[in-house]
């Protein structure tokens, strides 16, 4: 199949780093090494193992990666110097070595000194050529590359670690510094200015003119007396609340230093929970007044929300060991969600993120009201929940280390490096594990929705069932082998995915892929019964097959000669899917997946173009549709699909991908090949007409609105297919849960706002200076409520999290440097004498007068800090 989703988040550029093309489809690259000497010194250990291994303390090599040019010959491209010295205490040899790295898709490429080799995925090799000279101890090389321009730290190479050719499977860990030089400081301060004037416009507002709760309600308003709320208060709950009563009053013990007693009645002041059938699904009706507080709903997770909306009334935090009481004002929210379905997806699968991470994300979504968690497990560098049938799964797909045969454990991926103790790159839940996760997911009223990823995107399931496949056959089983064997192991197909892997789609002409399907699907099945846990569909991926596979498969062969249907190997993605399809709904599922599993590859006007295939629109699939970067053609694709029957999730990458970077500075980390998204972008987006929000590249410079001219908007029809929002967090770049988080956070606020609340006024005036005036006062009550509120919340909510602190915008006005933030609430402090500021630092109040380089930093509430921002008048 031809590959239509370009790129999704898989980059980290290498030495070769990244020509980035429009989509992040990025070409091949031409390197030139030259050579040098200069001094260095430590030491190293050069003892070995048989088998494959990294020794975590011998450091025979260190590598410093430094910009030196980001406009090579003014043609756009970048000069990168790698230096290469010998920490170790012997000489690294001429020729019979490897300095393995991760980034980017470069070319293999020859020269008499030094070569780069493509070894798999984003697994690269520098290896000296015939005129490297011996590299003593205390020596350095460098070498130059040339490559594509670079805009921000994620286009670094990774990982780095070293192989001699003499014991192929010892792997010495390599230590490696990046140095971006000054080449970006243009750049940056003219995006300090930008972001300047964008925080220009954002209005202060007193924290008592904001709405009460978050996300926006449908309606409120102040009605009666405040409550006092005191550690005497209890819960009057009918029986069929009771989960949520206990919720609550767990949820209230930090704060009245004791757990309330919970009944069916209750006197005095109390919050009660009341049904009310009435009200709709989701939707629940919060009052409180002198006498208590009384939430109504019609099911159990409107009266959660109701809940969640009370909890927000709360302070985020009291002094010091102190515990209530606490007063609630006043008032009467009525209030239901606008679309059913409100999703983070989570990939854990690239890079790996702990148990008590999830657990955190399904906390920080329940309360903000999110109600669906897309649990991406599966990919080629992970596989990550245990399948109790199927064992080698995790035990060789969970795992990424150095290896000579992929017979132990995955190779390493973005920046996993060479040993399995990196718990980015190794690590999986265990049945119990998921199990407990279901669980928590489910007391939170948030559906799970697995992920297997197919036909692409499987290697790690393929090289685990390869495992199988080997240790069986050996031992004489091999029908037993065969069971569950993801490939045609006669196939001599050649293909290369946009991630640059050879050998990571799974031969659906092959009927034990069926077979595996099964067991993996059943396995999963009985995990959520166990945990009591709706399982209502499994998503199937379905994304970014390349050109080129299945073409040289004697079981496609073989397939193509018995069944009609199959005409060419593109007809293989409707077999695959209708019998995934016929699979899920024999056992009461449905089948979730990314846009391609409801398109078709047609020929219009001579060129092969993708459209809704009719097939499968009456079939009950639910899409995440995410390509409408503008220029690509498929800016309407999401509503042409709805308007064609298909269940559509609008996921958006111009606006809904979380891991790309904020903001086009130098030192934002992420990645940006679907162009950059900050806060805004999902507070902006307009789920009905979101070509009217398509207004900048991938670049982020403002495009053409020829464009997107004529395309498809939603009809009546269409609209009632549109069942909600959903937002990936892709995790290359996402190497520890700090990482993590500050992608998600503040922006996930944005999705819930934009999936819960009504539709604002901007987004459907007509009028253009009166749309824009009227979303610039949405924006300023929105960014208050985030910084005012939400964020003091967050450093303590569930433990806190590391949210984003944005770095303040600067400008020089008459002569002196101006800040200000994005958020209200934050603390802009300063230095003047080349220190960085801390938390002791002046606080900023008035420009600063000073004739050297200004420093700046954004402090939030618990002391931490983001960026430093440094100005010269």
């Amino acid at each position: 199949m031809t590959n239509i989703r370009p790129a999704r988040p898989s980059y980290v550029a290498s030495p070769a780093l990244i020509d980035m093309r429009l989509y992040c489809l990025i070409a091949f690259i031409f390197c030139q090494f030259t050579l040098a000497s200069c001094s260095q010194k430590s030491s190293r250990d050069t003892n070995a193992e048989d088998t494959a291994q990294a020794d975590s303390t011998a450091k025979p090599l260190s590598v410093t990666v430094t910009l030196a040019d980001n406009n090579y010959q003014n043609k756009g491209g970048s000069r990168t110097v790698i230096t290469l010295a010998n920490t170790g205490d012997r000489e690294l040899p001429a020729q019979g070595w490897k300095l393995f790295f991760n980034g980017g898709t470069p070319s293999a490429f020859d020269s008499t000194v030094a070569k780069v080799t493509l070894f798999n995925g984003d697994l690269h090799y520098i290896s000296p050529g015939p005129k490297f000279a011996a590299l003593p101890p205390g020596k350095s090389a460098t070498v130059e590359v040339l490559a594509g321009r670079l805009r921000n730290k994620t286009d670094f190479p990774n990982g780095f670690y070293l192989v001699l050719d003499s014991n192929p499977a010892q792997a010495y860990p390599v230590a490696a510094t990046i140095n971006t030089g000054k080449i970006f400081e243009k750049s940056d301060r003219a995006l300090a200015e930008k972001t300047f004037d964008d925080n220009a416009r954002i209005a202060s507002i007193p924290v008592d003119k904001l709405p009460p709760v978050f996300p926006t309600p449908a309606s409120y308003q102040a009605q009666g007396a405040p409550f006092q709320l005191t550690d005497q208060v209890t819960i009057a709950a009918e029986t069929e609340f009771n989960p949520e009563a206990t919720f609550l009053a767990g949820s209230l013990n930090p704060i009245l230093g004791k757990t309330p007693s919970i009944g069916s009645e209750g006197s005095g002041k109390r919050i009660s929970l009341r049904k009310n059938p009435s009200l709709p699904a989701e939707g629940y009706q919060l009052t409180v007044n002198q006498d208590g507080v009384q939430i109504m709903a019609s099911t159990r997770a409107g009266a959660f929300y109701g809940i969640q909306s009370l909890l927000t009334l709360l302070p985020a935090r009291l002094p010091s060991g102190q515990s209530g009481p606490v007063t609630l004002p006043g008032l009467v929210v009525n209030d239901a969600p606008r679309f059913g379905y409100r999703a983070l997806m989570m990939d854990m699968a690239r890079n790996f993120q702990p148990k008590s991470e999830v657990l955190k994300v399904l906390d920080v979504m329940a309360l903000y009201k999110m109600n669906t968690f897309h649990f991406h497990f599966s990919e080629d560098e992970g596989w990550r929940v245990e399948m109790p049938s199927l064992p080698e799964l995790t035990e060789i797909g969970a795992k990424r280390a150095h290896t000579t045969d992929e017979q132990t454990n995955l190779i390493p991926s973005y920046g996993s490096g060479p040993a399995t103790t990196n718990p980015a790159g190794t690590g999986f839940y265990s049945k119990a594990d998921f199990i407990e996760i279901l669980k928590y997911a489910r007391d939170r009223h948030i559906e799970v929705i697995p992920e297997i990823e197919s036909p692409g995107h499987a290697r790690a399931a393929i090289k685990a069932m390869n495992v199988r496949y080997n240790r069986l056959l050996k031992a004489g089983k091999k029908t037993e082998a065969e069971q569950y064997l993801l490939r045609d192991v006669a196939d001599k197909s050649v293909y290369r995915s946009v991630q640059g892997w050879d050998d990571n789609v799974i031969n659906v002409a092959v009927p034990s892929v069926y077979t595996f399907m099964e067991r993996v699907v059943d396995d999963l099945r009985a995990m959520y019964q166990e945990a009591g846990a709706p399982l209502k569909t499994i998503h199937f991926g379905g994304d970014e097959v390349p050109e080129g596979v299945w073409e040289k498969s004697p079981a496609v062969q073989k397939l193509m000669a018995t069944n009609k249907s199959v005409k060419t190997t593109d007809d293989l993605w409707y077999y695959y899917f209708g019998k995934v399809n016929q699979l899920l709904k024999s056992r009461g599922l449905f089948l979730s997946g990314w846009e391609e599993i409801g398109l078709k590859k047609v020929n219009q006007n001579g060129k092969m173009v993708w459209i809704p295939n009719e097939t499968f629109s009456s079939q009950n699939f639910r899409v995440n549709v995410w390509k409408n970067s503008p220029g690509s053609g498929a800016e309407d694709l999401a509503y042409r699909m709805a308007n064609a029957g298909y269940k559509v999730i609008l996921t958006g990458v111009t606006h809904l991908y979380l891991d790309l970077a904020y903001t086009p500075s130098s030192e934002e980390p992420g990645q940006y090949w679907g162009g950059y998204v900050d806060i805004d972008k999902p507070f902006s987006f307009i789920p009905y007409n979101y070509l009217r929000n398509l207004k900048d590249d991938i670049t982020g410079k403002p495009i053409n609105p020829a464009l997107i001219k004529g395309r498809e908007a939603i009809t009546a029809s269409g609209k009632a297919n549109l069942v909600g929002i959903e937002s990936p967090l892709w995790s290359e770049t996402n190497r520890t849960t700090q990482q993590f988080e500050y992608k998600m956070l503040p922006k996930l606020l944005a999705v819930a706002e934009r999936a819960w609340a009504n539709d604002p006024s901007w987004a459907t005036e007509q009028n253009t200076a009166r749309s824009n005036e009227l979303y610039n006062q949405a924006w300023s009550v929105f960014i208050n409520t985030v910084g005012k509120r939400e964020l003091p919340r967050l450093d303590v909510f569930a433990g806190g999290y590391q949210y984003r602190i944005p770095p303040v915008g600067a400008k020089v006005i008459g002569g002196k440097v101006a800040a200000n933030v994005q958020f209200p609430g934050l603390t802009i402090r300063y230095t003047t004498d080349g220190t960085e500021p801390s938390a002791q630092s002046p606080v900023y109040s008035q420009p600063v007068s000073h004739t050297g380089p200004v420093k700046f930093k954004v402090f939030n509430a618990a002391g931490r800090a983001g960026q430093t921002v440094t100005i010269n008048p």
